[in-house]
C-alpha cells in the first residue's frame, strides 16, 4: 500500500473518518488497501427476518446446514459484536436506509409500524439507493419494505429503481395475504398475485435482476429482504398450513399455536438455498471478485430462535434481542476468512456502502454510523463505540460503551460487561457505580437530542415478577436519582 506520508493521510485522520463516518474514498487505494477499482463495486445486502444470532452454522447451531450463508463467511469476514439498531423490525430499517439513528424520525417512533398510513419514511429523505443513484447505481428492492404504504410512501418513492415484494409486517408465504386479510405481493407499484413460496419467489426474482444488471454493465445494488424466518412458520410444502390459518379462529398471520423447531430449521435453510441460487448467478457472470455482499438480520430471533450465547429474544434490549449474525465478503477488497470484534450496527452500512461506491452523504443529514471500510480492508484496531438504543415497550434503555452495557427494563437497572458476561447475569452498578451513573447521564443527554417518544408506538408488556427472577434483581429496584424520561 502506499505510505500515508505521500498521500498525507495520517493513522489519525483514518480513524476519525472512520468514526464519524465520513471517510470519501472516491475509488482511491489509500483507505482500500491497493490499486483503486476500475469499476465501483456491485452491491447484494441480504436481510433476514427476525433471524438469532446463532441461527446459521457459522454462527454455532449445529442442528441445520446453511452452506451459502457460510459461504460468504469463509470468503470476507464475520463480526461477533454486530447489533441491530432496534429490537423490532421497522425501526432497524429506518436506520439502515437512513444511516441515521431511527428516533430523528417519526417512522422510527413506530414499534413496530403497524395500521397508520400517515407514517412513513419521507420520500425527500436522502436514503442508500438515492444516494448511490447520484454515484451512477441503479437499485432493486426484492421483498419486504414496511416503512410506509402507498400511496405516500414507498420504496420506488425513496430511490430504489424498482420494488418487488410485500409491503407490510408479514405475509402468509404461500397467500401473500398480510394485514386486513388483503393480498400484498407487488411489481413496482402494482399489485400482483403470483402462485408459489414466498422465499423462492424473492430468491428467484433477484437472481433475474442479478443477470437484467449483468448484461446493462451498471453499477447496482440489489436488497433483497427475506420474510424468512419470521411468521407464520410455514415451510416450503406447508401449504395446509397456510389453508389452516385462514380458518376462522386460527389465529390468523401470527400463528400463535403453530411451529416447530423443525418447520424454523427448514424455512432457514430454504432461504439459505435461495442465496446459493443468487451467489450462483453472481459466479456465472463474472460479478463476484468486485460484489460487496452484506448477510444479516433486522433484529434478534423471535420464537424458535436460538441466540446463544446471549439473553432475550426480539423486543428486547437484552444482547439475545439486539446482536444478530453479520457477514460481509468483497474478495477484491477483503481479507477471506477473518472475524472481527469491531462493535457494528446497522446504520453503519450506509456510510461504509457510500464510501465504497465513491459516493458521499448528504451533508444536512450527516450518519450517525461508522465507516467499516478500515476495519474491512485493513488491519486497524478495533474501535471503541457508544450505541444507544430505545424500546417504548416496558421503558426499556440501553447503552453499549466499550465492553460494558447500561441496561433498563421496567424499574430494573443494571451495568453489565456484555465481553465478559454476555449473558447479562451479574449486575456491576453497585461495584462500578461511576461507570453506571455516568451511562445513564450519557443516555439521557442522547434521548434528549432524538425526537420524544409517542404514546401509540407499540406497547408489550413483560412479567415483571419473572423479569427479577432471571436477574436475580428485585421489582423495586429503581434507577436511582434519574428522572425517566418515559415519566414526562
Amino acid at each position: 500500500m502506499p505510505s500515508a506520508d505521500r498521500h498525507s493521510i495520517t493513522r489519525r485522520d483514518l480513524i476519525r473518518g472512520a468514526a464519524t463516518g465520513m471517510v470519501s474514498l472516491a475509488m482511491g487505494a489509500d483507505i482500500l488497501g491497493g490499486q483503486p477499482s476500475a469499476k465501483p463495486p456491485n452491491i447484494i445486502f441480504i436481510l433476514a427476518d427476525d433471524l438469532g444470532y446463532a441461527d446459521v452454522s457459522c454462527y454455532g447451531r449445529p442442528d441445520l446446514n446453511t452452506p451459502n450463508i457460510d459461504r460468504i463467511a469463509k470468503r470476507g469476514m464475520r463480526f461477533l459484536h454486530g447489533y441491530a439498531n432496534s429490537a423490532v423490525c421497522s425501526a432497524t430499517r429506518t436506520a439502515l436506509i437512513t444511516g441515521r439513528y431511527q428516533y430523528r424520525l417519526r417512522l422510527g417512533l413506530e414499534e413496530p409500524l403497524a395500521g397508520n398510513p400517515d407514517v412513513g419514511l419521507p420520500p425527500e429523505h436522502p436514503t442508500l439507493p438515492s444516494l448511490l443513484k447520484k454515484a451512477g447505481y441503479s437499485s432493486t428492492l426484492v421483498g419486504k419494505w414496511h416503512l410506509g404504504v402507498l400511496p405516500k410512501f414507498g420504496p420506488l418513492r425513496s430511490g430504489y429503481d424498482h420494488y418487488y415484494g410485500f409491503r407490510g409486517g408479514a405475509v402468509d408465504y404461500f397467500s401473500h395475504i398480510g394485514g386486513q386479510e388483503r393480498e400484498d405481493l407487488w411489481d413496482d407499484d402494482v399489485l400482483i398475485h403470483q402462485v408459489g413460496y414466498l422465499t423462492a419467489l424473492l430468491g428467484s426474482r433477484a437472481v433475474d435482476v442479478v443477470n437484467r444488471y449483468a448484461k446493462s454493465g451498471q453499477p447496482f445494488m440489489v436488497s433483497l429482504h427475506f420474510n424468512a424466518p419470521h411468521w407464520p412458520w410455514e415451510a416450503p410444502g406447508d401449504e395446509a398450513e397456510s389453508e389452516r390459518l385462514r380458518q376462522p379462529g386460527s389465529g390468523g398471520l401470527h400463528d400463535f399455536d403453530g411451529g416447530s423447531q423443525k418447520t424454523y430449521q427448514r424455512m432457514i435453510e430454504e432461504m439459505d438455498r435461495q442465496i446459493g441460487h443468487v451467489l450462483q448467478a453472481l459466479d456465472a457472470n463474472g460479478l463476484t471478485e468486485n460484489t460487496i455482499i452484506i448477510f444479516t438480520s433486522d433484529n434478534g430471533g423471535e420464537r424458535f430462535a436460538d441466540t446463544w450465547p446471549f439473553t432475550g429474544k426480539k423486543t428486547e434490549l437484552l444482547e439475545g434481542g439486539l446482536r444478530i449474525p453479520t457477514l460481509i465478503s468483497w474478495p477484491a477488497r477483503i481479507p477471506q476468512g477473518r472475524t472481527s470484534e469491531q462493535v457494528a450496527i446497522s446504520m453503519d452500512w450506509m456510510p461504509t456502502l457510500l464510501a465504497a461506491a465513491g459516493a458521499e452523504p448528504d451533508p444536512s443529514y450527516p450518519p450517525d454510523g461508522m465507516n467499516l471500510l478500515p476495519t474491512l480492508t485493513q488491519n486497524v484496531e478495533p474501535l471503541s463505540r457508544k450505541l444507544f438504543w430505545r424500546y417504548k415497550a416496558n421503558a426499556q434503555r440501553a447503552v453499549r460503551d466499550g465492553d460494558y452495557k447500561f441496561l433498563k427494563i421496567l424499574d430494573n437497572t443494571f451495568l453489565f460487561n456484555v465481553v465478559e458476561d454476555p449473558l447479562e447475569r451479574a449486575n456491576l452498578k453497585d461495584r462500578q457505580k461511576d461507570v453506571y451513573h455516568r451511562l445513564v447521564r450519557e443516555w439521557n443527554d442522547w434521548n434528549a437530542s432524538m425526537l420524544p417518544e409517542i404514546k401509540e408506538s407499540f406497547t408489550h408488556s413483560f412479567n415483571g415478577k419473572e423479569l427479577a427472577d432471571h436477574f436475580g434483581a428485585k421489582e423495586s429496584d429503581q434507577m436511582p436519582d434519574i428522572p425517566d424520561p418515559s415519566d414526562d
